[in-house]
């Protein structure tokens, strides 16, 4: 269930990686190239950390070939049909949700103390869209402009290390856990939703001015 479950996740990080290069009018052989660099970038960063040999990825060829498959078959939609609308974001929050809880068991296991857990799951969810978007040219990337994203991870992350704890066998404890961070990333995207932001200091009339 464990590895089903992540290459979901990769599968959809794979899609996001070919819709960001098609935005950036990038061509075939960069989608491929973003497409491993969104998939595996988050788990690699994590494995390195936790200082696990050999990379997962190196000796998994059915993730590769999920990569490869993925990949090319959204270059060939996308050859013949249009770009759907915000499509981008919603493969984006799947692989988000689902790399997330990922990240989140791979450090449990690892003996990682909870805060660990915690910085490691949203590493490992956020990564790969970091370095996607970095190498198409977007800056800031989407995790510095769309503040429900970092956050999102961070509650699944925390969602599924509690149910962890209180003894939530793991399929279940994953699929709240991913909803939730799925929820909050889809739920920003449409309903427009963002963290306060500072506001500019202005001086106050009769203070610091000419007039």
């Amino acid at each position: 269930m464990l590895h089903v479950l992540y290459l979901a996740g990769v599968a959809a990080f794979a899609a996001s990686g070919v819709l960001a290069a098609y935005r950036a009018n990038m061509d075939p052989f960069g989608g491929l190239v973003l497409a491993f660099a969104a998939s595996i970038s988050g788990g690699t960063m994590r494995d390195l950390i936790l200082d696990r040999r050999p990379l997962y990825w190196t000796h998994d060829w059915v993730l590769l070939t999920v990569i490869i498959c993925v990949g090319v078959g959204t270059i060939v939609y996308l050859r013949f049909w249009k770009l759907p609308h915000k499509s981008l974001l919603v493969v984006d929050a799947v692989g988000l949700s689902v790399v997330t809880v990922i990240g989140a068991r791979a450090a449990i296991e690892a003996g990682a103390t909870p805060l660990a857990v915690i910085i490691l799951a949203v590493l490992t969810g956020v990564a790969g869209e970091v370095i996607r978007d970095v190498l198409c040219g977007e800056f800031p990337p989407l995790l510095l402009r769309e503040d429900v994203y970092a956050i999102a991870a961070l509650a699944g992350a925390c969602c599924y290390l509690l149910l962890h704890h209180v003894g939530v066998t793991y399929t279940p404890a994953a699929v709240v856990s991913a909803g939730l961070v799925f929820a909050l990333r889809m739920g920003a995207v449409y309903l427009g939703l963002h963290l306060p932001r500072p506001q500019q200091l202005r001086p106050r009339p009769g203070r610091g001015g000419t007039g």
